[in-house]
């Protein structure tokens, strides 16, 4: 009894006259080994052991950079730097097998994190090649972060943000605390807040939910979510309903990793659970532009690369909105939904006459996440196109975008047909192959008289394509493929047709006769070799009853200019016969229809009514030409055309390919 008495009185007598810096030097090494990096602490460090909730301070405390980061410039030097850390543990709920904290404080941090170009993080501690697991704190009870700084700079995802961080409790009407985590600095140059809110942490539970409220806002991006962590603070599982919106999907990476697509301005909301590594976003709604959406989709991280998977549908799709997904702005009329930075692109399109986008791909972006998503709308909103559905399946997967199937259905007939984009060579390659089947002319050519139709009848395509380039544009400026248009029956106005072959004396009277005669279109072919941007063709073909055409010429799809030059000659004597070639000139997106050359009036008539009455896609496939020249075959004209082009029908029994 005398000997345990002399041991217990001569612990307490140590413990009094004890001085705890002693331990500096130990505990930072076994923090400096536990960490692989070097950690110090150059202040005091002070333990206050007398309590069931003991209480230790460090001052002055600093951690290193890794061995690779900086060795000059703002990174370099110490990742973190605190004035002084406070801790206090609950020794009875240790002793029951939780850690609950009644006080954290950190006062002044300044930390610096990095991540290069390689994927490096400094916040990753011992193994860089372990798996990353989802941070868990204690149950905290008071925790304090007092004027804390943050500098962030991610040269892997180009993201860098400056600024401040600081937590605490704040007394409410009703004399209650509420804890909030509050942090304000700049993202990428733009003004960026966040406030975390949840109820006081005085009687928090490692075994209770812990609800909370977020409120984020990133530039343009607004996110909002009110929500539960299950197990206090273990961040890898919580839920809660996610309210998000912003100008762009696309500007979401900064704050996610994940690649999203450019899209017009946007909000969408849903129920947002994490497990571990994986986010699952439920009854996903809200509108992309003027497009609703819905659907799931869900995220896995902790891989080498993210990986997304959406099924998603839009009751009604507006159809320009499409357009945002490569580049291009979308309509910014009376009623459109665009943003700021979108309605200058559309004028500026508008004014250069451009068709093909030429936004610049994000290659990276590209090659850093993995992705399938399914995705149909039942409903499409297409001023002047026949579309009724689209249908697409895009899968990502190490670099190379795959859209297969992607289809359009139209009121009669389909496009369908794949593309496929690899982000991986120095120059992306994208490579193109779809098909128009079942397709009618009239849906496409609205031009009528007399509430029938000009033209109408069967029309079928196919194009494939290969072309090199981190932009819609520039990979339409190398393509080399093939284009072929085929109409292999139909019909129409034979005032058209007679103009087409630019008899003037019978076309014209036919034309302010309103005489809706019509004529049969027996066949006609548009086939376009493609090299270097170039769609050049020597065999562009038509034949009705009373006009054969022949036709050549360019579409250049670098400088976006059409240059189309065919050739009629009528099946019947006429009084007057104008052998003067009908041309297709100027932009994509504004190109004239006229006559080669001459001074007659009545040619100028001619040309006014085919600019007027002539679509650019009715200027390529049935034309005419003359006297003694017997009809064209079809199935001749369709041999002819090189590669795969459309299958056509030549007859009920006859069927026509186009050869390989």
């Amino acid at each position: 009894m005398i000997v345990a008495t002399v041991l217990f009185a001569a612990i307490i007598l140590f413990l009094l006259v004890f001085d705890w810096n002693w331990l500096r030097g130990p505990v930072s090494r076994l923090a400096s080994a536990r960490l692989n990096r070097q950690v110090v602490i150059a202040g005091d460090l002070r333990v206050h052991p007398w309590s069931l909730s003991p209480k230790a301070e460090a001052l002055d405390v600093r951690i290193a950079q890794p061995a690779w980061a900086p060795k000059t410039g703002p990174q370099a030097g110490t990742m973190a730097r605190i004035d002084r850390i406070a801790v206090q543990i609950r020794l009875p709920a240790l002793l029951r097998g939780d850690v609950v904290l009644p006080l954290l404080a950190v006062d002044r941090p300044d930390l610096k994190l990095l991540r290069d170009a390689s994927g490096r993080a400094n916040w990753t501690f011992g193994d860089p090649n372990a798996p990353q697991k989802p941070l868990k704190l204690p149950a905290i009870q008071h925790f304090v972060i007092n004027d804390g700084k943050l500098r962030y700079e991610d040269k892997q995802r180009d993201i860098f943000f400056l600024g401040q961080v600081s937590s605490n409790e704040h007394a409410t009407g009703q004399g209650r605390g509420r804890f909030a985590l509050e942090g304000e600095g700049r993202l990428n140059g733009a003004p960026f807040t966040a406030l975390v809110t949840g109820g006081p942490l005085l009687n928090i539970s490692p075994r209770r939910p812990y609800p909370f409220d977020a409120r984020v806002e990133a530039g343009s991006t607004r996110i909002l979510a009110k929500g539960e962590v299950t197990k206090p603070f273990n961040l890898g599982r919580f839920e809660t309903q996610l309210a998000v919106s912003g100008t762009d999907l696309n500007r979401l990476y900064a704050l996610t990793g994940l690649t999203l697509p450019n899209t017009p301005p946007y909000r969408v909301n849903g129920r947002l659970t994490r497990n571990g590594e994986r986010f699952d976003f439920n009854k996903l709604t809200g509108r992309v532009g003027d497009s609703d959406v819905s659907g799931d989709l869900f995220v896995l991280m902790g891989r080498k690369r993210p990986y997304l998977e959406a099924d998603l549908k839009s009751r009604r799709l507006d159809f320009d909105d499409l357009g945002s997904l490569v580049g291009a702005a979308p309509a910014t009329g009376r009623g459109e939904t665009a943003s700021a930075g979108q309605k200058v692109e559309a004028v500026q399109r508008d004014v250069t006459k451009r068709l093909l986008p030429d936004a610049t791909l994000q290659v990276d972006r590209v090659k850093a996440m993995d992705a399938k998503v399914r995705y149909q709308a039942l409903a499409v909103n297409a001023p002047n196109l026949p579309l009724r559905k689209v249908r697409v399946t895009a899968t990502l997967d190490s670099g190379v975008l795959s859209l297969d199937p992607l289809a359009f259905t139209f009121s009669r007939g389909d496009l369908a047909g794949k593309v496929r984009l690899d982000a991986n060579p120095k120059v992306p390659r994208t490579d193109l192959d779809m098909r128009l089947s079942n397709a009618k002319l009239e849906d496409f050519i609205p031009i009528r008289s007399g509430g029938q139709p000009a033209i109408e009848g069967g029309v079928m395509a196919r194009a494939r394509l290969t072309g090199y380039g981190d932009s819609v544009h520039r990979a339409a400026s190398s393509a080399n493929g093939q284009v072929t248009v085929v109409a292999p029956r139909g019909q129409m106005r034979q005032a058209f047709a007679e103009l087409l072959g630019v008899n003037a004396s019978k076309g014209l009277i036919l034309l302010l006769s309103k005489n809706n005669r019509q004529t049969s279109v027996r066949c006609a072919v548009a086939d376009f070799d493609v090299r270097d941007g170039v769609m050049r063709s020597d065999r562009i073909v038509a034949d009705t009853g009373v006009v054969l055409a022949r036709g050549k010429g360019t579409v250049d799809l670098r400088n976006e200019r059409l240059d189309l030059r065919i050739e009629g000659d009528s099946k019947k004597p006429r009084l007057v016969r104008l052998f003067i070639p009908i041309t297709i000139r100027g932009p994509l997106m504004a190109p004239k229809v006229g006559l080669d050359a001459g001074a007659a009036v009545a040619q100028g008539g001619v040309a006014a009514a085919l600019s007027t009455l002539l679509s650019p896609l009715a200027a390529i496939l049935p034309f005419v030409t003359g006297g003694e020249a017997k009809d064209a075959d079809c199935a001749s004209l369709v041999a002819e055309a090189r590669g795969e082009g459309a299958p056509v029908k030549v007859s009920q029994t006859t069927p026509a390919k186009v050869k390989k």
